[in-house]
């Protein structure tokens, strides 16, 4: 058995989504984090209100919090390290911190710099991101391009799995673009409630500002592989994984080949740690052969612990 770890981003996150961990390890850390970030992290996620908790600001620190919450109760409880991990855009950075490359209250800092870069870059309204399902990739980056002009813009932001597709750009241009992708034959078109064009080229401004904040992070070789999103390989050399964590803002997140690098790496097992089960379910529509498993309550982590090692 070779296993991974896997760790979700935007989009999993919801009300109460702690509510059934009682546990000191799990308290402990949001408690951490809310000093860290001078910010009430609890009851943002036990009481919202939601459009708050759903706020890229607050996301991505909240999320990378519990989702290194539950690593930090898998191996308190003695749960085998991963032969690899990766995350899913924000998730890449949970993976790092997990890994030990980056601190978690580097990490915290940095995503939470990392989202207020990219608010600031468009007003909230003006930018939009939606799930198109059912459609193939080469149909759908042609209507990218044909929807790309008069500086408005529309890029593919997220490969998911090979019938789910996310898009991201100026918000009249993703909403053309889902008209047009009806006609290609997608089955559903979603636009999704996010504040930011994320994995847009709408974002490559923020570059600069992102590489500088990176450059004072102390960045350490992992102790863990993670595998990438932008470029889907294992670096080693914390300058390559600053460049790579940079360039990711901008660019898809190739998530179909994460996953079949980790299955022709001889990964036979996927563990998700984070609410939800998000990544489990695109992973099945990936390669059903790999074993994939939820970690979302402290029930599933025991049952997950038994599995495991």
């Amino acid at each position: 058995m070779k296993v991974a770890f896997v760790f979700p981003g935007q989009g999993s996150q919801s009300l109460g989504m702690l509510d059934s961990w009682d546990n000191d390890t799990v308290n402990s850390v949001i408690l951490e984090a809310s000093s860290i970030l001078d910010q009430d992290l609890g009851s943002l996620i036990s009481k919202g209100p939601l459009e708050n908790l759903n706020l890229t600001v607050n996301t991505q620190p909240v999320m990378l919090a519990v989702c290194l919450s539950f690593f930090f109760v898998w191996r308190e409880l003695g749960g085998r390290n991963p032969d690899v991990m990766a995350g899913h855009s924000l998730g890449e950075y949970t993976a790092l911190a997990a890994s030990g490359s980056i601190s978690f209250s580097d990490s915290l800092r940095l995503v939470r710099h990392r989202a207020e870069l990219m608010q600031s870059i468009i007003p909230v309204g003006d930018g939009a991101m939606a799930a198109i399902i059912g459609i193939n990739q080469d149909d759908m980056i042609l209507i990218c391009d044909r929807y790309s002009n008069d500086g408005n813009i529309v890029d593919i932001a997220n490969y998911n799995s090979p019938t789910q597709i996310v898009i991201a750009g100026h918000k009249e241009s993703v909403i053309s673009a889902c008209k047009e992708a009806k006609t290609f034959g997608a089955k559903r078109t979603i636009i999704l409630p996010v504040s930011a064009p994320f994995h847009s080229t709408i974002l490559k401004p923020i570059s600069k500002d992102l590489f500088n904040f990176l450059s004072c992070i102390d960045i350490k070789t992992p102790k863990i592989d993670v595998v990438n999103n932008v470029d889907v390989k294992v670096e080693k050399d914390p300058v390559f994984i600053r460049d790579a964590l940079v360039r990711q803002s901008w660019n898809p997140v190739r998530w179909v080949e994460t996953v079949k690098y980790m299955k022709s790496a001889g990964i036979t097992h996927i563990v998700e740690l984070g609410p939800g089960s998000v990544l489990s379910n695109l992973i099945r529509r990936i390669d059903s052969e790999l074993v994939t498993i939820p970690i979302k309550d402290y029930n599933s982590l025991k049952e997950a612990l038994v599995l495991i090692n």
